[in-house]
């Protein structure tokens, strides 16, 4: 009888043995995996922060800077070439360095009789949708670069409305 019980408390033992490795196994990785967790996120944590700074960098660079002006070309409303009872109205600016044109209001007037020029030779096709529109904002662009031989930064279309 006594040798029943040493086999039923030595099997208990080695039961409980058994439960404590498991637990101490499954402390140990869960502690790991936690440690492996954290780190890895503070990681994200950290890459999320440098480009949310550099974006800020970024954000902070200005297009235009210093001794610029911004002076308005004005509506202009012509007739397009195809269809032809469809007409277009167009309104713009042009960003110049101060004291880079030496009659600014001049070569305004010549930029609007351009850009009339050259809206009378496109046809609605040419100018629909995004890509449409960024083509004629390119092909002002060139003009009016070549009109003032680059004195001129830009051409900024205001509005465009099409009927």
């Amino acid at each position: 009888m006594a040798d029943k019980n040493d086999e039923k408390t030595g099997g208990a033992k080695a039961w409980i043995g058994a439960l404590a490795l498991c637990t101490l196994v499954a402390v140990g990785t869960g502690a790991g995996l936690g440690l492996y967790l954290m780190t890895s996120v503070e990681k994200a944590v950290d890459q999320k922060t440098r480009e949310a700074q550099e974006h800020e960098k970024a954000a902070k660079v200005l297009n235009y800077t210093g001794d610029l002006t911004l002076r308005s070309v004005g509506s202009v409303v012509t007739n397009l070439a195809e269809p032809a009872d469809s007409w277009i109205r167009l309104e713009s600016s042009v960003v110049f360095k101060t004291g880079s044109l030496p009659t600014p209001d001049i070569t305004v007037a010549e930029i609007k009789a351009d850009i009339i020029a050259y809206l009378r030779t496109l046809s609605t096709a040419q100018i629909e949708g995004a890509s449409g529109l960024q083509h004629l904002r390119e092909d002002l662009n060139e003009r009016v670069s070549l009109r003032t031989k680059g004195a001129i930064r830009e051409l900024i279309v205001e509005a465009l409305v099409v009927q």
